[in-house]
């Protein structure tokens, strides 16, 4: 994503772009951001062939395939076909840099965050530190089978309540749970709603209600 022409803060977003994700989760959230002046890096996430996921038939979120990638292609393919240019790959970058750190959901794009080792280190060192994090969809599910999620408030897609369930959460249907630094939003139509949050919790109330008015955001 483009460094927003006024920049308003020196925090800033890695969000994780793997094939098969959800593109508007990411998209919509990396907008409210760039709108708030938030820096919000796309990281393209590889995907060997070995680790690539086929997406279920019976999934209820089956979509078009989703292409795996052995290069350090900067272009990933979503869920829905949907081919987006990041703006650095995984190798190249240093996740511990980053204020926050965003999984958007999606299949098999959530499948493909999990398997992959540098992300799901980083999200237990963010965790032991306090540091932010923040998921969508069926991306809380990763935080939850990594126990991570244990005795928090959180939300999924209802798909993946039972995932938190699991994992010890109190599964809430809220749009969005915020829980210390943990975010956890439900899926495309709550994503505006976990930029904001994300917005508010970086720049303060009046950021995030200036946002609110320059999309238009409406509650009827």
């Amino acid at each position: 994503m483009p460094t927003p022409t006024t920049v308003t803060t020196d925090a800033s977003v890695g969000v994780l772009i793997a094939p098969g994700l959800e593109e508007v989760e990411a998209l919509a959230v990396v907008d409210c951001l760039y709108r708030a002046g938030v820096r919000a890096d796309l990281i393209a996430v590889p995907v060997a062939d070995s680790q690539a996921v086929e997406e279920p038939r019976s999934n209820p979120f089956a979509s078009a395939s989703s292409l795996p990638s052995t290069t350090r292609s900067l272009s990933v393919t979503s869920s829905h076909g949907i081919t987006l240019v990041c703006d650095l790959h995984l190798d190249d970058a240093d996740l511990s840099e980053y204020t926050v750190l965003f999984l958007p959901g999606g299949m098999p794009g959530t499948v493909n965050l999990e398997e992959n080792t540098k992300i799901r280190e980083e999200i237990a060192r963010r965790i032991a530190f306090g540091e932010p994090v923040a998921a969508i969809c069926a991306a809380p599910s990763i935080l939850a089978h990594a126990g991570f999620l244990d005795g928090r408030n959180a939300t999924a897609n209802p798909g993946f309540m039972k995932d938190l369930e699991m994992g010890g959460a109190h599964a809430l249907t809220d749009s969005v749970v915020v829980d210390g630094n943990v975010f956890t939003s439900r899926g495309m139509g709550t994503a505006i709603q976990l930029g904001l949050s994300l917005v508010n919790h970086l720049l303060g109330e009046d950021s995030a209600k200036a946002v609110e008015i320059a999309i238009v955001k409406q509650d009827d």
